[in-house]
């Protein structure tokens, strides 16, 4: 069945913050230097983690996890700081920070492309009450037709309610359906149990996410046209 609709995750999916230069500022606060790359690795490892480990933890509001996640960051880098005086200093340079979420530089390109294909394109999201918000700002909004958003209708990924509740909302078959997103106890095996093709994004090849075995991983969704399209410019069944 050939794929009519593709639901996108946001977070590290479409949008991103650029929050290893902030913590990266704090240790240097410090009088400790760290590497961008070693902090980006361990970024990706804690959320990796918590992914696996502590489901759901990450689409609450931040002020819920932020402490316990900086606590596994800095045991990753080998670092150690009084926590509730380290988040309120990372939080006062966050606000600094504006707007906190950005586009990916190729999300508005490859979704524009798809739109161009007459492909529908749709938001499922476990996230807080801001998600609208972050889509207006980061310029995706007018790309989606249509927007699922956890906090808004009470079931979050990986409940196959959300994504057979999309389906329904769009007026498409499960089936027809790829969903792309970077959370695979989430995004791979909630989609997947609707009845959508999943897609993968780790950046970080399999680094993280060494328990699992998934053949349609992808670095980044940049990397998605050339996993969609044949040369005769259709969709892959």
């Amino acid at each position: 069945m050939q794929t009519s609709y593709i639901w996108f995750d946001l977070g590290y999916t479409l949008v991103y913050q650029e929050r290893e230069k902030e913590y990266q500022q704090f240790w240097l606060e410090q009088g400790i230097e760290l590497s961008l790359e070693d902090i980006e690795e361990a970024y990706h490892l804690t959320d990796k983690l918590f992914m696996r480990e502590y489901p759901g933890a990450l689409g609450k509001q931040i002020h819920t996890y932020m402490p316990w996640y900086v606590g596994v960051l800095n045991y990753t880098l080998g670092v150690r700081f009084d926590l509730h005086d380290q988040c309120r200093r990372l939080r006062d340079i966050q606000i600094a920070q504006s707007p906190r979420w950005k586009p990916f530089p190729f999300s508005h390109p490859v979704l524009a492309l798809l739109k161009k294909a007459s492909v529908g394109i749709g938001l499922i999201s476990n996230w807080d009450a801001s998600a609208r918000t972050v889509l207006e700002e980061t310029g995706l909004l007018p790309y989606l037709d249509h927007i699922i958003v956890s906090s808004e209708v009470q079931v979050e990924k990986p409940d196959v309610r959300i994504f057979l509740k999309v389906a329904e909302l769009a007026g498409v078959d499960p089936k027809q359906c790829l969903y792309v997103g970077d959370n695979y106890y989430d995004d791979v095996v909630g989609s997947a149990k609707a009845g959508m093709k999943p897609i993968l994004i780790n950046r970080f090849g399999t680094l993280g996410i060494e328990e699992i075995t998934f053949e349609r991983t992808l670095l980044s969704v940049e990397e998605l046209p050339e996993l969609l399209f044949r040369q005769d410019n259709k969709i892959i069944s």
